[in-house]
């Protein structure tokens, strides 16, 4: 029953799209509808605002970490690693957004910090580390959700590497379009516009350069 009731409140927990509320409440429009059209931090600072994108990138990790050390706490553990896992799956296929979440990346590290935190800065880590040589956010994270059950084992953490195991496999289910991109050399790298905000950027009218010669 405990494990029944951390899978479903995880998962009502994760399934909040702070991603999209935050895009519509400041006036972005449908952030699905923009560049890889999921609700993550990535694709929201797609729309120029890194404002929003940290916004984003924050909410969706305490989400996760909350419902992981929420559940933990009062129910013990592993208890709390249903509830993170449930969160993540959650973030991805949210049922009020028909099931077309984020790629959980966010939420993936939001568990880590709250169940393992030297595990889940050995992984921040790596993804930095990718972030900076290759500025593909995607294979940052793809590297890092590969590497994180490898180093959970090698420390001992049995139960987190399991754990990490099963977000490793949503994680890269949830990347399937980014990775036949990063094979195709066509895949969006970190701080790239998507092609409306572009559109936006360029369709503003410019001062006449006449007009301010004169003033």
């Amino acid at each position: 029953m405990n494990i029944f009731i951390a899978l479903i409140g995880g998962y009502l927990l994760g399934s909040i799209p702070f991603g999209f509320l935050i895009a519509r409440a400041t006036g972005q429009g449908d952030i699905r509808a923009i560049g890889s059209g999921n609700i993550g931090a990535t694709n929201v600072l797609r729309t120029g605002r890194k404002d929003l994108a940290f916004l984003t990138l924050v909410l969706d990790g305490a989400k996760a970490g909350f419902a992981a050390f929420i559940f933990n706490h009062y129910f013990g553990w592993p208890i709390g690693l249903f509830a993170g896992t449930a969160a993540l799956i959650g973030h991805c296929f949210p049922i009020w957004l028909k099931f077309r979440g984020g790629k959980g990346v966010a939420t993936f590290f939001g568990i880590l910090f709250a169940t393992a935190w030297p595990l889940a800065i050995c992984a921040a880590l790596i993804w930095l580390a990718s972030a900076i040589i290759t500025r593909l956010s995607s294979l940052s994270a793809l590297l890092a959700a590969l590497a994180t059950p490898i180093i959970a084992l090698a420390k001992g953490y049995q139960n987190i590497a399991i754990m990490t195991t099963v977000l490793a496999v949503v994680i890269f289910i949830r990347h399937g379009e980014n990775i036949a991109r990063i094979r195709a050399g066509t895949e969006s790298k970190i701080g790239q516009k998507s092609a409306r905000a572009k559109t936006d950027d360029t369709s503003e009218p410019r001062p006449d350069k006449r007009a301010s010669e004169t003033r």
